[in-house]
């Protein structure tokens, strides 16, 4: 399915329920956003390869976190779920607050909304320019991630939800399903924003496959455009392999050819746990 052409989209209205959670490799893949839970101005640079991709924010907003990438995974849920359905879909979504704060796991006070609209601008003014899908490597794409957002209102000024406008650079890599996998629905649980972009990373790389995958520590550093120097940014991985908090992969480390590297490998799932996180349920009860 694809958006209305031209300057008048149609409006998609969102589809209430707890689907599965979908998100998009290439935000799975590369450093788009801050990790930290502080205010982040400095832009992020990345070049590997024929990969170039640069972040900018504002000094009001900062720039757009691991967190306010939610929205952007529930967008990407709804329109997978609508084209499975056959409904038609668009750019410009129609939805209430209350539906993006149930399915991201948040809770619904005053403060939780707050949050929602100030994670709305952070998006809105963060900028990206980058060389991914793009047909010749001199050439950018450049966008926000979304491009525009407003409170609905009725005639008596009561609110009856928000609608905001997707980039196209990112609709279209969710109407291209092949560019879009299942996430736990435990992602939107991890506290931490390097557990939260380890786990996008390991998803996208590890999969299910039976003999995992592994990542230089140093490479891994690179790619995810943290701050923090590579030996903090090493002792804060350690932790997380202590905990093994992210769900369904188990995480080693070990040295070869004298550099640290981070393994990890698919726990064999359940079959009806797989049923259920397909259908995006919480897993099955078993005795």
């Amino acid at each position: 399915m694809t958006a209305a052409t031209g300057s008048q989209l149609d409006v998609f209205y969102s589809i209430p329920g707890n689907f599965a959670v979908r998100d998009t490799q290439d935000l799975m893949t590369w450093p788009f956003f801050s990790l930290a839970k502080s205010k982040r101005v400095r832009p992020i640079d990345f070049k590997m390869g024929n990969v170039v991709i640069n972040v900018e924010a504002t000094p009001e907003h900062g720039m757009a976190t691991i967190w306010d990438a939610d929205i952007l995974i529930w967008a990407a849920s709804q329109i997978v779920e609508a084209c499975d359905s056959g409904r038609t879909t668009s750019r410009l979504m129609a939805t209430t607050p209350h539906e993006i704060l149930c399915f991201t796991g948040r809770g619904t006070a005053k403060h939780h909304y707050d949050r929602l609209k100030a994670a709305l601008d952070r998006l809105q003014s963060t900028t990206v320019a980058t060389s991914i899908r793009q047909p010749t490597e001199r050439r950018r794409h450049r966008f926000s991630w979304i491009n525009e957002w407003k409170e609905r209102l009725d005639a008596n000024g009561r609110p009856l939800g928000i609608e905001l406008i997707l980039p196209d650079w990112f609709y279209s890599a969710v109407i291209d399903q092949a560019l879009v996998l299942t996430i736990d629905r435990k992602y939107f649980r991890l506290t931490g924003g390097l557990e939260r972009w380890l786990y996008r990373m390991v998803r996208k790389h590890g999969g299910h496959q039976k003999g995992g995958w592994s990542f230089d520590i140093a490479h891994l550093h690179l790619k995810s455009g943290a701050l923090s120097p590579l030996k903090k940014f090493a002792f804060d991985l350690r932790k997380i392999v202590r905990r093994q908090s992210l769900p369904g992969y188990r995480l080693s480390i070990g040295i070869e050819a004298g550099r640290e590297r981070l393994s990890f490998v698919a726990i064999p799932e359940h079959p009806l746990d797989k049923a259920a996180r397909i259908m995006g349920l919480a897993p099955v009860e078993k005795p």
